[in-house]
């Protein structure tokens, strides 16, 4: 049964959409060849009646983002419009007299709705990974090093509302450093995210190999059972952040001796009328934490000092310095709670490994 016309391109502006978010990095990671890109995305259309290559199609579509298109109109009006130069470069069919054909409007729509978001997402980001690994993490470790890591988080799809009216939410897995986005999901609302954060990784894991990798991700995901995936699973490492949402482990790091552990790492900051301290203090994961979470290695703290400058008003010259209460965030290369301030006792963080 064929899809009605305003639904067809609903699904073909959500899959427009995707590829439009990702047209600037499969440019630069194709070096410009984006019908090497697509060459290897399988056609979802029946193999009869097919006069468009899906990668011309795609190659188009990419070409007329990247020219400033955003609409679902006006990116097919340009591919339709499209000179033979650039038809040529896209890998367009020629009609019996040797003339580069441009694709149909109807064509383009179709396609991008047959194809779907999740599809173009999919194909994108096993075509950058591919490009971005940096190659197996051997074991056992010779010593410390900088292992490669990917940040799992939900974002909110600004600009876009589906025909409920609601925002779409999508689960993305990045590579560190580079921001490179490997892998999404959409989601509902973002209380939804938990249940996709395993088959997002796993899905990630059939064309980008995590063993060995550090999958870091928010306090919203510092679950055991992802913990279980994570390591015992995918033979990767986490490194969590936990908050209020866990109490009892959020009180059983609280409770540690911090004063006892040496600072490992400070930096201060200057700007904008304050002064920030930042410390991290780092300890083997206790007996009971372990017990508590499953494969926690180790716990860190991270403290925040901030001193403001407060101008006194109509008085003379002269200000006045504050020390505002230690502040509580987490991170670590491992796993990391924070919670609001409090003058008494540090925050604190966890690590793990396989």
């Amino acid at each position: 049964m064929p899809v009605p016309v305003p639904a067809a391109e609903a699904l073909a502006q959500e899959a427009l959409g995707e590829l439009a978010a990702r047209a600037a990095a499969l440019r630069a990671a194709s070096g410009g060849n984006l019908a090497e890109c697509f060459a290897a995305v399988p056609d979802p259309r029946r193999r009869r009646g097919i006069r468009h290559s899906l990668a011309s199609v795609l190659v188009l579509c990419t070409a007329a983002v990247l020219s400033g298109c955003t609409g679902l109109e006006d990116v097919t009006a340009w591919v339709h419009a499209a000179p033979s130069g650039v038809l040529a470069a896209a890998g367009a069919r020629k009609n019996a007299l040797g003339i580069l054909i441009a694709p149909h409007p109807d064509t383009v729509v179709r396609v991008l709705s047959a194809l779907g978001a999740h599809g173009v997402a999919r194909q994108a980001g096993a075509f950058l990974a591919a490009r971005a690994h940096p190659g197996p993490v051997t074991f056992p470790l010779a010593g410390p090093v900088q292992l490669p890591a990917i940040a799992v988080d939900g974002k909110a799809v600004r600009g876009a509302a589906g025909e409920d009216g609601l925002i779409p939410y999508l689960l993305a897995a990045a590579s560190h450093g580079t921001g490179t986005v490997l892998a999404e999901r959409l989601t509902g609302p973002k209380t939804n995210e938990v249940p996709e954060f395993a088959p997002l990784l796993r899905e990630l894991d059939e064309y980008f190999p995590l063993a060995g990798h550090v999958i870091t991700a928010d306090a919203g995901h510092t679950v055991k059972a992802h913990a279980r995936v994570i390591c015992g699973e995918l033979l990767a490492h986490y490194a969590f952040t936990v908050k209020l949402n866990t109490p009892a482990l959020w009180d059983e790091l609280d409770a540690l001796d911090w004063a006892s552990v040496p600072v490992q790492h400070a930096t201060e900051e200057k700007g904008h009328g304050r002064r920030e301290r930042r410390t991290i203090q780092v300890m083997d994961a206790p007996a009971h934490v372990a017990r508590r979470f499953p494969h926690a290695r180790q716990v860190a703290l991270i403290e925040r000092y901030v001193t403001r400058t407060v101008r006194v008003r109509k008085a003379s010259a002269g200000s006045a310095g504050r020390r505002s209460p230690p502040s509580r965030s987490s991170s670590s290369p491992a796993w990391t709670p924070a919670r609001p301030p409090r003058s008494t006792s540090p925050a604190t963080s966890v690590a793990t490994g396989p």
